[in-house]
C-alpha cells in the first residue's frame, strides 16, 4: 500500500470542506440575532450577554443527538430534514422549562465529507434555525475516515433564556390537572433502532415501500419526517395567559419515561390511549410488525404525542386553542391523581 503524502490522500479534504461550507454561508447569516457579534468561522462565537426586558436572565442549555434515524436519511439520500430534527428537539427540550433559545451550535462527525449531504444537512439547520429566531453561533465538522467509515453522526448544542420567575419546573402539577397531548408527526428522533429491526428486518420493507397502512407514503417518507417544533405553541399559550404547570418533552422512553421527569413524588399522570386521536400510521404498522405491548410501545415511541401539558381545569380549552393557532394539534390524553411519581398509560 502506498504511503499517504497529503491529508487529502490519508481521506480528509480540507479544501472541500471549505468550498462546500462556502455554499451554505449565506443560509447560516440569516440565522443570527443582534446579540451576535462575528459571522461563523471565527475560534468562537460571540454572542453579547446583554438581555433587555429581563430582570433576572437565566441561561438554559441542551444538548442532543438524532442517532440512528441518520442512517435511514442515508438510504434515502436526503438530509435536509435531519437539520431540523436536531435543532426543534433542541429547542423542544428547553422550551419545556420557558426557555426561549438564542444561539446553537452543530457537531458533524463523519468518515468522508460529501455533497450535498453537507450543504443539506446545515442548510436545514440554519432554516430551522432561522424560524426560531435562534442564531447559528458556529459549529464543527470533524472529517474522521478512519472512525466513521461510511457513516456521520450529528449532534447540536443550544443555549436559551428565560426569566426565573418563570421558569417551568413542574412543582406545581396537583391532583386534578389535565393533561394536554400536543400531536407529533411520526418517530421524530426516537425509537429508530426498534423501528429498522421491526421494519426492514424483520417486515422486509425498504425505504421505498409503501404499505397500505401508509396511505401512499413511503416508509422512508414516514419516519424521515422532521421532528415538529413546539415553540410556537407554547409561546401562543403564554400570549394566552394559559399558565402551564408542567411540560414533558416525549423523547426516547415515551411517555412512560419522560413525564415523571418533571412529576412532583405525591402525584401520578395517568394517561388513556383511546384519547389520542389520529395518531400517524406508522406506529400502527410498528406495533403489528412487532406484536408490541402497550408498555413497550409507549415506553419506546412517542406513539402520536410529542409534547405534553399540565394544566388546570378551566385552563383546557384555551389551551388546546392556543396551540391550534400555532398549528399544532392538541388533545385531553389524561389527568394527575394522587400518587409517587409514575406515568400510567391505560388502555
Amino acid at each position: 500500500m502506498q504511503t499517504p503524502s497529503s491529508y487529502k490522500e490519508a481521506g480528509v479534504d480540507i479544501d472541500l470542506a471549505t468550498e462546500l461550507l462556502g455554499r451554505v454561508k449565506p443560509r447560516l447569516a440569516a440565522a443570527r440575532r443582534p446579540e451576535m457579534l462575528a459571522p461563523i468561522g471565527g475560534f468562537g462565537g460571540l454572542f453579547q450577554a446583554g438581555f433587555p426586558g429581563y430582570r433576572e436572565p437565566v441561561l438554559v442549555a441542551s444538548i442532543d443527538g438524532v442517532g440512528t434515524k441518520l442512517m435511514v436519511a442515508a438510504e434515502m439520500q436526503k438530509y435536509d430534514t435531519v437539520g431540523f430534527d436536531i435543532v426543534n428537539h433542541c429547542i423542544n427540550d428547553i422550551a419545556v422549562q420557558g426557555a426561549e433559545p438564542i444561539y446553537f451550535l452543530d457537531y458533524i462527525g463523519i468518515g468522508k465529507l460529501r455533497s450535498p449531504l453537507y450543504e443539506q444537512v446545515l442548510g436545514g439547520i440554519a432554516d430551522a434555525c432561522r424560524a426560531a429566531n435562534c442564531a447559528v453561533l458556529g459549529g464543527e465538522t470533524a472529517e474522521m475516515p478512519g472512525m466513521y467509515g461510511d457513516d456521520f453522526d450529528l449532534v447540536g448544542i443550544i443555549t436559551g433564556i428565560v426569566e426565573k420567575s418563570e421558569i417551568i419546573t413542574g412543582e406545581h402539577i396537583a391532583p386534578g390537572d389535565v393533561a394536554i397531548g400536543l400531536a407529533s408527526n411520526g418517530l421524530h428522533t426516537n425509537g429508530f433502532s426498534l423501528a429498522r429491526k421491526l421494519l426492514f428486518d424483520a417486515g422486509g420493507y425498504t425505504v421505498k415501500s409503501t404499505p397500505d397502512i401508509l396511505g401512499g407514503e413511503s416508509v422512508g417518507e414516514a419516519l424521515l419526517k422532521p421532528h415538529t417544533c413546539y415553540l410556537p405553541a407554547i409561546k401562543a399559550a403564554k400570549a394566552a395567559g394559559v399558565a402551564i404547570n408542567g411540560i414533558a418533552h416525549i423523547t426516547g422512553g415515551g411517555l412512560i419515561d419522560n413525564v415523571p421527569r418533571i412529576l412532583p413524588k405525591t402525584v401520578d399522570a395517568v394517561f388513556h390511549t383511546a384519547k389520542i386521536p389520529s395518531r400517524p400510521p406508522i406506529f400502527d404498522l410498528l406495533v403489528q410488525l412487532g406484536n408490541l405491548p402497550v408498555q413497550e410501545a409507549y415506553r419506546v415511541f412517542n406513539m402520536g404525542v410529542g409534547m405534553v401539558w399540565f394544566v388546570r381545569p378551566e385552563a383546557v380549552q384555551t389551551a388546546i386553542q392556543a396551540a391550534s393557532s400555532a398549528g399544532i394539534g392538541a388533545f385531553v390524553c389524561g389527568e394527575v391523581a394522587e400518587g409517587s411519581g409514575k406515568s400510567v398509560v391505560k388502555e
